[in-house]
């Protein structure tokens, strides 16, 4: 990484994605959110972002080297949007979600937000027990176009 990113990491050892870390945010998410495309009947709107725009705006956090791990998040008015999560397959379970969380959490706080905001697709059990483990707590069921949601929040103290 040329651009000085590297510098800029969180006590979370999380940085801002550059540039150069468009392909691997690309990779990433793909490899993350692939296994729920069957699952799901619908490509998850993650895989379908506009990685290299979400990089320029500012809004993607990476871990690792390479890429392990990252979030986009969108300051809105009253919260902090987590848009999207996404841990390599080959990384899960070592902490890097857990770590992407405090990050966020951190990041909230930093911009003087009150809570983080989610969604996740209901079919996405797995993250329906990882949220609330990590304070989130469930805000509506909500079907929006082909995707079942369930919006979580977390309000941070």
């Amino acid at each position: 990484m040329t651009d000085g990113s590297e510098d800029r990491r969180t006590p979370e050892g999380v940085r801002p994605a550059g540039v150069a870390d468009v392909a691997a945010v690309r990779a990433v998410t793909d490899a993350a959110y692939r296994h729920y495309v069957a699952r799901i009947g619908v490509v998850p709107m993650p895989m379908e972002a506009d990685h290299a725009a979400n990089v320029a705006a500012g809004r993607v956090f990476v871990t690792g080297e390479p890429v392990t791990g990252l979030v986009v998040v969108e300051a809105r008015g009253d919260h902090l949007f987590l848009d999207s999560i996404a841990v390599h397959p080959d990384a899960q379970g070592a902490g890097v979600g857990r770590r992407l969380l405090a990050f966020v959490d951190a990041h909230a706080r930093a911009l003087g937000l009150p809570e983080v905001r989610l969604y996740t697709n209901a079919l996405m059990w797995e993250n329906q027990e990882i949220y609330p483990r990590h304070g989130y707590e469930v805000l509506e069921r909500r079907v929006d176009g082909p995707y079942d949601r369930v919006h979580y929040r977390k309000r941070l103290h």
